[in-house]
């Protein structure tokens, strides 16, 4: 046995994702490209690291190759561990012969021997195709105040597309009284996710069973949950509020991506406090707003511009907001320039904030006196006041 673990996550990550035709022909789904740096497989490991699950085994299956040398040995995530980290974990032969992942739920019983290396007391399972941001910890929290053996993370979602998901049904507590895989006719707007926490004894049992019941598909919305509900096990739902996206279909990864590019980005991938890490680059891309202007510039990745740039070097992870001005000036990484505020022949230390109103600078005409012009400083981590004016050849070096 390895460390022992309190949670352990399985990441479901070997789908054909056949409804995306020519983009998962040779490669698995969760591989497949998004948002302009990322692959679909980072939003749910980076969820596992952000969530303090430090011990992940990703199930692979159709066409790996892409994703496991994506992957690698985890360390774009800080899944490079000694004790837990990263796993791939493709169909192996056994003493009892070979065979491929039969669906999710024999997929989790191939691998239990995996699982009891660590000894948990939770498993988390996870689907490697879906785009969102979320905190299993708090999830898991939930399950054991409810003392549940099972958790689904459930969505609300509009009537008319309720019969393409699992439906729960709940009483007043979210104990979960029914659960149909895909209804013709939804009692309910409760979609399950396809994210489950469970007590690991609970699972193994369940997996065991099913996997020992010739006419079962070995799926956990058509056999595992069904048969854990007729048995009446302590099984809730988990109400997740925030973006949600499965990108099973051309639709809906087209739209996924377009949602980036919303007035309102629905998920936020300059979060500092929750990175969505990738193993191009752990920050977001560039985001070039409708009212942007920027000619003869250098951009770094992780930037969000709105305002006008000219002749400026702009480091990763800058803020220019809608109406700010930035010229002939330097931008080190995570300086925020806020509405209205001016920025002109000055370097703006890392993670400074430029405040609206705020003039850094002047242009060499400016001044009468060509000896009293020169480049305005702001230091690093400085805030600057509305309305503030620094003028050339000033050096800031504390907030204002």
């Amino acid at each position: 046995m390895y460390n022992k673990k309190e949670c352990v996550a399985m990441l479901l990550a070997g789908g054909q994702g056949s409804r995306l035709y020519a983009l998962t022909k040779n490669v698995a789904k969760p591989a497949v490209p998004y948002g302009g740096k990322y692959r679909i497989i980072d939003f749910p490991l980076s969820n596992c690291v952000n969530s303090g699950i430090d011990t992940v085994g990703v199930l692979t299956q159709y066409q790996p190759l892409v994703l496991n040398d994506y992957i690698g040995n985890g360390q774009a995530w800080n899944l490079d561990r000694i004790h837990g980290g990263v796993h791939i974990l493709p169909p192996y032969q056994s003493n009892s012969g070979a065979q491929w992942y039969e669906g999710t739920a024999n997929a989790i019983y191939q691998n239990l021997s995996f699982i009891e290396g660590y000894d948990p007391e939770y498993v988390v399972i996870l689907s490697g195709d879906h785009i969102y941001k979320m905190d299993y910890s708090k999830m898991l929290q939930f399950h054991k105040e409810k003392n549940a053996v099972c958790t689904i993370a459930v969505i609300e979602v509009e009537l008319s597309e309720a019969s393409r998901f699992g439906i729960m049904s709940t009483d007043e507590t979210d104990a979960i009284t029914k659960f149909v895989e895909k209804p013709k006719e939804p009692e309910s707007t409760l979609a399950s996710m396809g994210i489950y926490i469970f007590s690991y004894p609970t699972l193994k049992k369940y997996l065991t069973e099913n996997e020992l019941d010739a006419t079962a598909t070995k799926d956990f919305g058509k056999n595992v949950i069904p048969a854990m509900l007729a048995n009446k096990e302590r099984m809730y739902a988990y109400r997740f509020q925030g973006y949600w996206k499965d990108v099973g279909t051309i639709d809906s990864l087209w739209e996924a991506n377009m949602d980036l590019l919303s007035p309102n980005i629905p998920i936020d991938l300059y979060d500092p406090t929750w990175k969505i890490f990738s193993n191009n680059d752990s920050r977001a891309p560039q985001f070039i707003g409708k009212n942007a202007k920027i000619q003869n510039s250098m951009v770094t990745t992780g930037c969000v511009i709105d305002g006008s740039v000219d002749c400026s070097l702009i480091s990763g992870g800058v803020t220019i907001e809608e109406g700010a001005i930035v010229t002939d000036s330097i931008l080190m990484p995570g300086a925020t320039v806020k509405r209205g505020a001016v920025v002109e022949y000055a370097i703006i230390g890392e993670s400074s904030v430029i405040q609206a109103g705020a003039h850094i600078g002047a242009r060499p005409e400016s001044c009468e006196n060509k000896s009293e012009w020169g480049i305005a400083v702001v230091g690093h981590n400085i805030s600057i006041s509305s309305g503030t004016i620094v003028a050339p050849k000033q050096i800031i070096s504390a907030d204002i």
